[in-house]
């Protein structure tokens, strides 16, 4: 018997877990003036923003006909796609089998195959543990491939496929817009398919076209600044491949910022040290992009700045040593 009130609060699957994510006030790193705001993003089931896209892809490929009930799902991913999809697709019954690098953390693997997908862990090209390159994502293509035509699979192929920035026009863009009194004057993010960068930057620039929208990339990796590859390795897994993404669109961004290893390094740690929260290298990089924004006076001193935290730490390896010196 229905509880009046209680099953309001009750979720159905964790399909309503996904999106919805808080957004929290970075005042003990950035005290003022202006003000940083972080989503949540590491709150979905699948602990990363991927769980949007994996959600909004696979909804959608199912009510166009291109996947049918119980048919294979195939991607290729440097993890947090991987375990969202792994999410969706367990409550959707529908196998799924991704192509990872060795390169990424091993931790997503475990993560993928805890929740049923099979994760096929392809050796890197020319990248080295923790570091991956472009090489590295474009030898999942053959192999992915393969296991589509060998599975009759449906290849989700999140890099081209446009729902993915839907994803985030439709979710990500209204809730902070809501979440924050329609009070944006900056939004950035870390990109890697571009898909959370171009959806979510689309969204807020409609609601307020004088809003700025920046971009984070690697430092020695910035082709959307329009930079020479110089240093294709670098900690900031699932960002910074070397190439302008097919997702990506120039007429939502205003500039770009470059961020060291060192510096993404020192602001996950302190993240977790002044804020209480355990994040990727991506999270430390889009809050150490925020910090050098108020800083540059490329923005107001005033503004409110928005960015994403992308991933839980407990998807990485330890940070190297030579990093926390």
């Amino acid at each position: 018997m229905a509880v009046d009130g209680i099953d309001n609060e009750i979720k159905s699957s964790a399909l309503d877990l996904i999106g919805n994510t808080p957004i929290v006030a970075l005042d003990r790193i950035h005290p003022g003036p202006g003000r940083i705001l972080a989503k949540c993003e590491f709150m979905n089931p699948g602990a990363s923003i991927k769980c949007r896209s994996s959600l909004h892809m696979i909804r959608k490929a199912r009510e166009d006909g291109l996947l049918e009930p119980g048919q294979p799902v195939v991607e290729r991913t440097s993890g947090n796609q991987g375990c969202g999809l792994a999410v969706v697709c367990s409550v959707l019954e529908h196998p799924l089998i991704v192509t990872m690098s060795k390169g990424n953390s091993v931790q997503r693997a475990i993560h993928m195959e805890a929740l049923g997908a099979k994760c096929v862990r392809v050796p890197q090209v020319e990248g080295t543990y923790g570091s991956v390159t472009n090489a590295d994502v474009q030898a999942l293509e053959e192999v992915c491939t393969k296991i589509v035509e060998d599975n009759k699979a449906f290849y989700v192929n999140q890099f081209s496929n446009t729902r993915n920035s839907e994803a985030h026009y439709l979710t990500t863009g209204p809730e902070i817009w809501r979440q924050t009194g329609q009070h944006v004057d900056v939004f950035l993010a870390a990109v890697g398919t571009a898909g959370t960068f171009a959806g979510t930057s689309k969204y807020l620039k409609e609601k307020n076209p004088k809003l700025l929208a920046f971009v984070v990339e690697p430092a020695g990796s910035e082709p959307i600044k329009g930079e020479p590859i110089t240093k294709p390795m670098h900690l900031l897994q699932g960002s910074g491949y070397g190439v302008v993404p097919d997702l990506f669109d120039y007429d939502h961004m205003d500039g770009t910022v470059s961020i060291t290893d060192e510096e993404a390094v020192k602001y996950m740690n302190l993240l977790g040290t002044k804020e209480g929260l355990y994040l990727g290298y991506t999270s430390g990089a889009n809050v150490a992009a925020a910090m050098k924004l108020l800083e540059s006076g490329k923005v107001p001193k005033d503004a409110w700045i928005v960015t994403t935290l992308n991933d839980s730490g407990l998807k990485y390896t330890p940070v190297p040593e030579e990093l926390t010196k």
